[in-house]
């Protein structure tokens, strides 16, 4: 199983508590034995050492920003549920553009700004949705 992307310096981190933990609760629930103490201590050790590993780790990469403004939805075709279903995605930072992809035929249509009050599908002419003013 593969690792999110930027996500090395929290598993890291997560997996010395888990070292340190196995080792603290075996050291202290086995009485002592020589097999127990054997185990318990490299496995703490190995956690106390991950742990600072870990959190002297570099901060992760940010996005590139011309990928990002390059993403664009898969043009896939969505189950019908009674009535037509749409995806709609957009940007949180400048240029603010919105994707809208239609379940029915699959078409990606752009809009810039925010989403709109009401949009048909430029490919099957389907009335997506339309937002009454309040």
């Amino acid at each position: 199983m593969a690792t999110l992307p930027g996500s090395r310096k929290v598993n890291t981190v997560l997996t010395a508590w888990l070292c340190l933990i196995l080792g603290g609760g075996i050291a202290l629930t086995s009485n002592a034995s020589d097999f127990a103490l054997a185990t318990a201590a490299p496995l703490a050790i190995a956690g106390a050492a991950l742990l600072m590993f870990g959190l002297s780790m570099g901060e992760e990469n940010e996005a590139d920003p011309g990928s990002v403004a390059d993403w664009e939805p898969d043009s896939t075709k969505m189950p019908d549920a009674g009535r037509v279903m749409f995806r709609v995605d957009t940007t949180l930072e400048p240029p603010i553009r919105t994707s809208i992809l239609c379940g029915r035929c699959g078409k990606v249509d752009w809009a810039e700004g925010q989403k709109p009050k009401s949009h048909t599908c430029s490919e099957c002419d389907t009335l997506l949705w339309e937002s009454e003013e309040e």
